[in-house]
């Protein structure tokens, strides 16, 4: 053998031994490396459900949102499955995988950017498919976030962390208005972090942007070293509050007794004053909103190019074609375009539904909210008080009454009639914003109710443009 230092020998055999060692510390180098890159100990799910083809417009910024934060999270080493406009099979396979990979004590973590309904009391996830009528079909088609938090933590996550930007005002709840707007809170499993774009019952405007506010905030946040993943949240929560000047309030709900920080070891409380922590890039403020007598001018509906290509009417129509006695076809298709804003054609189908059944409070009541849109307010008036006589309980009719009172000029029958909705469902936007608006018809201060009302749903003024109420004095 060749020398190799200062004369000295070594023997094939020590020759041997040091190549080994040093192929060993480079396949050492080469794991910890990996490590750094993907901890199988640190799980996502990533989920951005963008095209609903029973909603009018692409939610872009839901899947650029998910591909950025599937991107953070890798960084920060969390083995990520994202997943972007997913059908409810799909959804639940994503799931199954995702639970299959949790090992015990590990933390777990679950972001959706979509569209989610509250019903019973709980939060549903919905894929991009999900038929939804009535209120039942939403525990049926939808995925409780409360079962997936649970399962989570019956596979082993030490850490179960749920980012949800969900809160948005969806075509699905307005089929069957009777509905609690947002998202409910959750109960959670021991050692768990929720995090919603905004606050419990309350939705948020729809982005014209290709990215959101909410995700913004997180993605800054997630970023800093060694702070906390709940102080990340906390901090997220103020950025986004500050940057809508207090008018989206996101919700934080926590349970964590373990130190963990999205970017590494989690910094332990200083003893030192809080301005060593690291300084936070002031945020973008929002417009301030318009005058209310700058309220929105009424949707002008689908065009009739929108409407040959919209999937859920084609199907609806078809199943009409083949029976034209389909009188639950017949009712969806109106419900459908009276979301659309095509009125006229909505009062056709819900004609042709009572032309089958005289007695259906359910039609009666859509084809009176109808009428009133379009202005045929006696008949809606005589719609509405026959689906009240059928079913005194029917609170959506109450609403559609007090809303055919109020475009009459009757505010003091329109005011009783929202109050008595109001006692049935305390935060029902709709009845919130017309009871706020025939208060002050009547020389009153409707202002509580109507701020309430567009906290619960900003987008609450827009729709009684379309049926041709506004702030404005008429």
């Amino acid at each position: 053998m060749p020398a190799i230092l200062k004369g000295d020998f070594i023997t094939e055999e020590q020759f041997m031994r040091a190549t080994v060692a040093l192929l060993l510390t480079g396949l050492i180098i080469a794991f910890a490396g990996e490590g750094l890159a993907a901890d199988p100990a640190k799980i996502a799910l990533v989920i951005g459900n963008a095209k609903y083809p029973d909603n009018e417009l692409v939610l872009n910024d839901a899947a650029n949102d998910a591909n950025d934060l599937a991107e953070e999270l890798m960084h920060d080493g969390f083995v990520v499955d994202k997943a972007i406009n997913l059908t409810g099979d799909a959804m639940r396979k994503a799931l199954d995988r995702f639970y299959g990979r949790i090992a015990q004590g590990s933390v777990a973590l679950i972001f959706f950017d979509g569209f989610g309904v509250q019903s019973n009391r709980q939060t549903y996830l919905l894929p991009v498919d999900a038929q939804i009528w009535t209120e039942p079909d939403v525990s049926r088609e939808g995925f409780a976030l409360e079962a997936i938090l649970g399962e989570m933590h019956n596979r082993g996550a030490a850490i179960k962390i749920a980012l949800i930007e969900a809160s948005r005002r969806n075509p699905f709840e307005r089929r069957f208005r009777r509905y609690s707007a947002g998202l409910a809170p959750v109960v959670t499993p021991a050692n768990s972090l929720v995090l919603y774009s905004t606050g419990l019952g309350s939705v948020v405007t729809n982005s014209k942007n290709d990215h959101g506010l909410f995700v913004t905030e997180l993605l800054r946040e997630m970023s800093v070293p060694g702070v906390s993943a709940e102080q990340a949240l906390t901090n997220t929560k103020d950025g986004v509050v500050n940057a809508t000047n207090k008018e989206q309030v996101p919700w934080l709900s926590s349970s964590l007794t373990s130190e963990f920080s999205f970017t590494g070891p989690a910094a332990r409380p200083p003893d030192k004053p809080a301005d060593q922590t690291p300084a936070k890039p002031e945020p973008q403020k929002t417009e301030p909103p318009k005058p209310a007598c700058e309220a929105a001018q009424p949707d002008s509906g689908a065009s009739a190019e929108d409407l040959a290509r919209d999937p859920v009417i084609a199907d609806l129509s078809r199943k009409i074609a083949a029976n034209g006695n389909d009188a639950v076809a017949r009712y969806q298709r109106g419900q459908v375009y009276a979301i659309r804003h095509l009125y006229v054609l909505a009062v056709a189908d819900f004609d042709a539904v009572l032309g089958l059944d005289p007695k259906d409070a359910e039609a009666l009541n859509n084809r009176c909210w109808t009428r009133a849109a379009i202005g045929d307010l006696q008949s809606a008036l005589a719609d509405c008080d026959q689906a009240l006589q059928i079913d005194p309980g029917l609170t959506d009719a109450l609403d559609s009454r007090g809303l055919v009172n109020l475009k009459l000029g009757k505010t003091t029958e329109a005011i009783k009639d929202y109050s008595d909705a109001i006692q049935r469902n305390p935060r029902a936007s709709s009845s919130l914003f017309g009871r706020g608006i025939a208060t002050k018809r009547s020389g009153g201060d409707g202002a509580k109710d109507i701020a309430l009302a567009k906290s619960l749903d900003p987008n609450i003024a827009k729709e009684f443009a379309g049926y041709g109420v506004t702030e404005c004095a008429p």
